[in-house]
This record gives C-alpha cells, structure tokens and sequence, in this order.
C-alpha cells in the first residue's frame, strides 16, 4: 500500500480523505490545511492525523494528493516532486502554463509520476462508450450549474468548462487549429458563462457551452461521428448509441428504416450501453497507484493536463479581445 497524504481539507479534500481512507491501495497517513480553524475540526471529527506543515506531510508519505486551491498548486507540488514524492493533483493543474510546463519538467527529471484529477474520464457513463467514440466530427457540450459562490474565483472555463475540454481532446486525435469564444460576467468578477468553439485539423467541431447561473444542473455531451450518434450524459450517467447501418433486403415490421436521394437505405439501430456503477474519484485515485506500481503513464497524465489548461486558456484569451 502506497502512504497518502492530503493537502487541503476542504470540501473536495474530505472526499478525497475519505476515499483513501477506504481504498485498499493507499494507507492515508494524514492531511496538512492552513486553515488551522478548519483543520482542528476535521481532524477532530474524523480522526484523521493532522501535520503542523506542508513539508512535514510531504516527508512522511509516497503520494501526495493536492487538493488546495489552484492558484497553490504550483507551489505544492514543486516541493512533493523535489522530495521524490507521486503527486495527485486536483484540476486545473496549476494557475498557468507556465506553472504546468515547470511541473512537468520537473516530474520528469525526478522520475516521478504525476495525474490530474479531470474526474470525469471516470464517469460509468463516459467509460461505456468511450471504445465507441473512433472519429468524432462534431462534439457539443452543455455543461450547466446553479449559482454556488465556491470557484468564482476563476472562471467558469476553468470552474466547469475544462472537463468538457479534456473530454474532447482525449477522443480527437488531431491538433487544435483555431479557437473562437465568448463571455460574459454576470455576477462574478471573471465570466460565468461561456461558449467556446474549436476546430481541429482534422475537420472536427467541437462547440462547448459551460455556465455556472442555470436555473438547473446539466452536464451532457453528443458526439456526432460517421453512421453513429453517442450521447452521455454525465450528471445522470447514461449514455445512448445510435447507428446507422445498410438496410437488410427484409427488414422486420419494427424496424426504422431511412432512404436518401439516391435510394441508399440505412437502418437506425439503438443501444443503451450497460453502465457500471462506480465511485469516480475513488477510481481515479486507485487508477494512480496502479500506474505507480506498473510504472506506466496514469489514465490523466501531466502532460494531458497542461494541454487541457492550454485550450482553456486560449479560451479565457478570447474574451479580452
């Protein structure tokens, strides 16, 4: 079992607390949070073992789990990864490119593995189809919140829109070739809602919608590729197919039947794909021990996390011009 500290102790990091608290792969040795206030009372109610420092925990584990506010994470993992320590880090991976380039730079020099918590490459619904999803040429994104003062900080691109962003660009395998989006504040000092369209050289769209002042919660995906339709949504954890295939010479009574201007006809066949329940983050973080222990590259690599944070960037570019 691989020692786990956590750094933070808010309300991700006692999910993530907890998770390793259950997992068979970690023993969680404790957690560090500078809010000593908010510390004393977790490590009261849950026992858990509290660490006076950042450089303490980080001494006394094999992993370190960052979930810290963004604009510390930099700082966080640059001394976990100095010390030869795995680094778990929380989405987005740092506050800059330039953050997650050194970060990278550094995991690497130090032979030490490093995942991103893009938790939603774990979602049961995402994980059933996405074998299925082989082309897509167009992709469309709505991923809806209501109002929760937790992560106006930044804005709603790197809040919400960035799982949407790591999603496409784990299944499009081509370059981006242009970016085009908008913004607008509407109660936050950053945009809380955005709309994002990028093109890929390969011919794919990918057109995203992400807002955080929604009158209600939605969180769903369609990717449009060559005689299939996948949806998934990822708040409800279904996901649906949809092909089109050559029509038998006598198809059933039943059956949808289309024929074009040519006479091609094609019949429309449904799939419900079996979704397996699943714990996402406890599954992201067993997914780490098993890449530190196989030394392999982890399912969200560093590298996969500073891409994500790029296009996001250059999104957030796009409103000040």
């Amino acid at each position: 079992m691989l020692k786990a500290g956590v750094l933070g102790a808010g309300h991700l990091g006692k999910i993530h607390l907890r998770l390793l608290q259950e997992s068979e792969k970690y023993q969680l040795v404790g957690f560090y949070d500078p809010n000593e206030e908010n510390a004393q009372k977790v490590a009261a109610e849950f026992g858990y073992h509290l660490f006076d420092s950042v450089d303490s925990l980080i001494d006394a584990v094999d992993v370190v789990d960052i979930v810290t506010p963004t604009l510390s994470h930099f700082e966080c993992a640059k001394k976990a990864i100095e010390k030869g320590r795995h680094i778990f880090i929380e989405k987005p991976i740092t506050n800059t490119l330039q953050e997650a380039e050194a970060i990278k730079t550094l995991a690497s020099q130090n032979h030490v593995r490093g995942q991103v918590g893009h938790v939603e490459r774990f979602n049961p619904a995402f994980k059933a189809v996405k074998d299925i999803i082989e082309m897509p040429m167009f992709i469309e994104t709505h991923r809806l919140a209501e109002f929760n003062p937790r992560g106006t900080d930044v804005p709603v691109v790197l809040d919400l829109m960035i799982h949407d962003i790591d999603i496409i660009l784990s299944v499009v395998k081509s370059k981006v070739k242009n970016i085009s989006a908008s913004g607008v504040s509407v109660i936050s000092e950053t945009p809380d809602i955005a709309n994002a369209r990028i093109e890929f050289e390969n011919g794919c769209v990918a057109n995203l919608t992400s807002s955080r002042i929604s009158m209600k919660n939605m969180r769903k995906t369609r990717f449009f590729q060559r005689d299939a339709y996948i949806s998934v949504d990822f708040l409800e954890k279904k996901s649906e197919v949809v092909k089109m295939k050559d029509a038998p010479e006598t198809p059933d009574d039943f059956a949808m039947i289309l024929q074009n201007a040519e006479g091609i006809k094609k019949q429309i066949y449904f799939e419900n794909p079996k979704i397996e329940p699943n714990n996402a983050i406890l599954d992201e973080l067993d997914s780490f021990a098993d890449a530190i222990h196989q030394d392999i590259t982890p399912v969200v690599s560093l590298t996969q996390g500073t891409e994500a944070l790029r296009v996001a960037q250059k999104i957030i570019d796009c409103f000040s011009k």
